[in-house]
């Protein structure tokens, strides 16, 4: 019965306006995945700032570092993040500079398209990316097949009991809500990156990157 009443909701949001910028900001994915290197690189570190912390700021901070994230020695860049705002400059500066490194690898994983496999080999090997921000990375750069799971989430599925709540996030944890989530997904015909926009917006009322 819970889940029946989460279907409806995000069918009707699918037929509103909110499903139209849904597919837009679908598209928007599907075409960052395809940019160059440097872009898929901000995206990347974009992902890597959001973490514990707000994603409209961390747009506004990553628009305004552009190339910096390639280029600014760690000291500047943990300065910049500083002035700009973040809660965590020193620690992300840290992790963008070692994410480097990696710059050139990350386009090769993206194109197995295997998101589940992307998102091992992100947690494994980028520094300040678990789970929730690898596969927040992947959603952006147009992958279908991953779930962004954090406490927002959690909370509407214990809403509509679905799950409970819960004070930590294992990685077996994380994957028991996603096996939810494909549920919900498949049975609303849609893929987890569009699922995740939908109830991000009935939990804060927006449709954000």
């Amino acid at each position: 019965m819970q889940m029946e009443g989460l279907l409806k909701e995000i069918s009707t949001l699918k037929k509103s306006q909110v499903g139209e910028l849904v597919e837009k900001r679908s598209l928007e994915f599907k075409k960052a995945g395809k940019g160059s290197d440097e872009e898929i690189f901000g995206e990347l570190c974009f992902c890597i700032l959001t973490a514990n912390f707000n994603a409209e700021k961390t747009m506004a901070i990553s628009e305004k570092l552009g190339r910096d994230f390639i280029i600014l020695p760690k000291e500047e860049l943990a300065v910049k993040l500083r002035g700009l705002g973040h809660r965590f400059p020193n620690t992300r500066a840290g992790y963008i500079c070692e994410a480097r490194r990696h710059k050139n690898s990350v386009r090769k994983v993206l194109e197995k398209n295997d998101g589940k496999k992307a998102r091992e080999w992100l947690a494994e090997n980028v520094k300040g990316l678990g789970y929730k921000e690898g596969s927040h990375f992947l959603r952006n750069a147009g992958f279908g097949d991953v779930s962004i799971i954090d406490f927002h989430i959690i909370d509407l599925l214990a809403r509509f009991g679905l799950h409970k709540k819960t004070k930590t996030l294992t990685r077996k944890k994380y994957l028991e809500i996603e096996e939810i989530l494909e549920n919900l997904a498949r049975k609303s015909n849609i893929d987890l990156g569009r699922l995740d926009l939908y109830l991000w917006y009935m939990e804060t009322g927006k449709v954000l990157k």
